[in-house]
């Protein structure tokens, strides 16, 4: 075919628009008289959006919230001890040995509150039976108390921020703190002991909002409503010798404001 020129072809086209060839040719012919008499759709229907395809992604769980309900309905330690247990939403659980909830005495005067589950706390599910908990249990009993002494008044009671023990013993995540805080809160406000013991930088982190075990340790003050003392984890003095100097001074100051109280 000869090639046409602009004006020819602008010619030809406008030839075809005044026959009625309004619209460009489809893929497959389209009879315009059954068109016709097909009835219009619905105005409601035609504007109905489209299902979306694929799968519709799950609305994201707030775990905190999960936690913070989970703690609200435990009307007792036990009932607490089952909700951690049956806790899901913290990934640490999935690769722990055990839910590491409490030792000593409930009914104690004072509650220790560590930072994590190490090793040996994971494998036997109880907190502080390490190097570091038989540390702590010597320093306990230096001033006459312990997780298992018979006597209500100078037993203790032990707990830490995580029931799960953090893959190679790393520090905590503030999201892993977080999610965990509801129930520590529970778990004291159901102990109601006279004062808590915050053993470490993660312990003050969670309720008292700031690190510096240094600065902090040796001073009474408050978290969850209860007069609070910081103190050196016993991990920390198995690393640094020189500090349980200081920790004896915190003993002490435990010791006589407990004395106080009586």
């Amino acid at each position: 075919m000869e090639s046409m020129d602009h004006y020819a072809l602008r010619a030809l086209l406008e030839w075809q628009v005044e026959l009625g060839a309004t619209e460009a040719i489809a893929e497959a012919p389209i009879n315009r008289y059954e068109i016709a008499d097909k009835p219009p759709k619905p105005v409601a229907e035609a504007a109905a959006p489209k299902a979306p395809s694929g799968p519709v992604p799950a609305r994201q769980v707030d775990t905190a919230e999960v936690a913070r309900a989970a703690a609200a309905s435990a009307g007792s330690l036990e009932a607490l001890a089952e909700a951690i247990a049956a806790f899901d939403h913290c990934d640490l659980k999935r690769g722990a040995r055990n839910t590491v909830f409490a030792d000593g005495n409930p009914a104690s005067r004072v509650m220790i509150v560590g930072e994590a589950p190490g090793r040996d706390e994971d494998m036997q599910g109880k907190p502080f039976v390490g190097r570091a908990g038989q540390l702590l249990d010597r320093m306990l009993d230096a001033i006459g108390m312990g997780r298992a002494h018979p006597d209500a008044l100078k037993s203790v009671y032990i707990t830490n921020i995580l029931p799960w023990r953090p893959p190679q013993n790393r520090d905590p995540t503030p999201e892993e703190i977080g999610m965990m805080l509801p129930f520590v809160a529970r778990h004291v406000q159901l102990a109601d002991p006279e004062v808590l013991v915050l053993m470490g930088n993660i312990s003050c982190l969670a309720l008292l909002g700031r690190k510096g075990i240094t600065r902090l340790r040796g001073t009474w003050t408050e978290a969850l409503g209860k007069p609070a003392l910081p103190m050196f984890h016993p991990a920390y003095l198995l690393r640094n010798g020189h500090a349980k100097r200081d920790a004896w001074h915190d003993l002490l100051m435990l010791q006589d404001r407990l004395r106080r109280a009586e």
